[in-house]
């Protein structure tokens, strides 16, 4: 273990740099024509990390503002697998008008550090990058090796960030068998005041998809049998009301038996998405790990309201649960129909078992600065990096630790407004990892 007041130290400046990491407006719109600021966070860790002694990989992986850090910390045995602690650097848009503080302004007031990606992940980020430096300062020498990466693009999938690298640069990950990043190790607050850290073992897949509809255009004023923007509103709201059917994974299984462990609540098959509910903030979160979800997000059609066009098109947001492409495949061919034209872009879903000497190295590293508490697995509905970094057969986790306060509804703070983290969860996440990666 660091010493104390190194460690404290390293805490220190992981708030500052997710502070300082958040006023860099990363917004990514998934339009390469408005992206603003990922070049400009991947130049301050690029100066963090070269000033405390590293010699830094800096790729560029599409146009002038998507751009990757990548560095190598050798361990103390070169022939065991290197571990990934991997971040994204960009955000989600932001409306400030709807916030309490401006959403790039990284202020600490409250016992918080405020702003977009407070929590989406510059919170993580900004621990990693604590304690690259830590390392390399204080000559600090890890059990095996770390390759720390701080991406470009995974809020639009990671075409420039994760997944440009797996395939044009794999060599960076030479020897890497496991992996960390985000939305897991987080905290929620169970029966008797019990804490429960939840690890990411599994994500749902992610389809993100268009469809369209041709028809006959025309004058509004006429009467039209074949009307684009008719067909597609019915075929989207017979999709966006469908109910797909409940799966119990073993992802999903596992985390509910640990929760009636602890509590004694149980979660009978016959009601688990009621059951589900006694788990508070956090049962929106695992609730939607429980079937596959297919949501309109946009529709576009038209351009004059007295006309009327002969395409139509929406978006959906697909989420599909393990073992169930096929299935699901199915089930959308039967809703839509054959006269729906569909495309779409596929990020594949994720899934490890909650064992090992990584996971006991996790447990042991929660448990030593918080005693009594448990760490569970479970499923997360969104989807990270992980899914690029999968296909080079690296086992991946979420684990960017955080002890939150037990009325903090951290899962609306993801894409949400007044999105926040708490300054003294930033600190516990630092002391977790650090004993973490000294010992895993």
């Amino acid at each position: 273990m660091t010493e104390p007041n190194l460690i404290e130290a390293a805490a220190d400046e992981a708030v500052t740099l997710t502070s300082e990491l958040i006023r860099i407006d990363t917004t990514n719109t998934g339009d390469p024509d408005t992206l603003v600021g990922e070049r400009a966070a991947a130049e301050y860790v690029a100066e963090k990390l070269t000033d405390a002694g590293y010699e830094i990989t800096y790729v560029e992986s599409g146009g002038k503002n998507r751009h990757n850090v990548i560095v190598r910390l050798p361990g103390a045995d070169p022939s065991r697998g290197a571990l990934l602690i991997h971040g994204h650097l960009d955000a989600v848009p932001a409306d400030a008008s709807e916030w309490s503080v401006h959403p790039f302004s990284g202020a600490i007031q409250d016992d918080y550090v405020w702003g977009r990606g407070a929590v989406d992940m510059k919170d993580m980020c900004g621990m990693a990058l604590a304690l690259a430096r830590h390392y390399k300062i204080n000559d600090i020498v890890p059990p095996r090796d770390l390759v720390f990466a701080f991406l470009a693009d995974e809020e639009a999938g990671g075409k420039y960030g994760a997944q440009w690298l797996v395939e044009n640069r794999p060599e960076l990950f030479e020897g890497v068998t496991e992996a960390i990043s985000e939305v897991g190790g987080f905290s929620i607050t169970l029966k008797d005041n019990v804490r429960a850290y939840l690890i990411e073992t599994a994500e749902k897949g992610i389809r993100w998809m268009k469809l369209r509809v041709r028809g006959t255009a025309g004058h509004g004023s006429m009467i039209h049998r074949d009307n684009a923007v008719t067909k597609l509103s019915e075929a989207v709201a017979r999709l966006g009301n469908h109910r797909f059917p409940l799966v119990m994974t073993d992802s999903v299984r596992e985390f509910l038996d640990g929760v009636t462990e602890i509590t004694g609540w149980d979660f009978p098959e016959d009601d688990i998405e009621g059951s589900v509910a006694k788990l508070g903030n956090i049962s929106r979160m695992i609730g939607a790990t429980l079937r596959d979800t297919a949501n309109p997000t946009m529709l576009t059609a038209g351009y004059k309201s007295n006309v009327i066009p002969s395409v139509a098109e929406a978006s959906v947001d697909c989420r599909i649960l393990p073992g169930r492409l096929e299935a699901f495949n199915a089930e959308l061919e039967e809703i839509l129909g054959p006269d729906i034209e569909k495309e779409w872009m596929e990020l594949p879903p994720v899934e490890t078992t909650f064992d090992g000497a990584l996971v006991d190295a996790m447990t042991n590293a929660v448990l030593a600065e918080d005693p009594g508490a448990r760490t569970l697995p479970y499923m997360l509905s969104g989807g990270t990096d992980a899914k690029s970094f999968q296909s080079l057969g690296i086992r991946n986790f979420g684990f960017a630790p955080l002890q939150l306060p037990a009325d903090l509804d951290f899962s609306a703070l993801f894409h949400g407004v007044d999105e926040r983290v708490p300054v003294e969860a930033l600190k516990f996440g630092v002391r977790v990892l650090d004993r973490f990666l000294r010992s895993a």
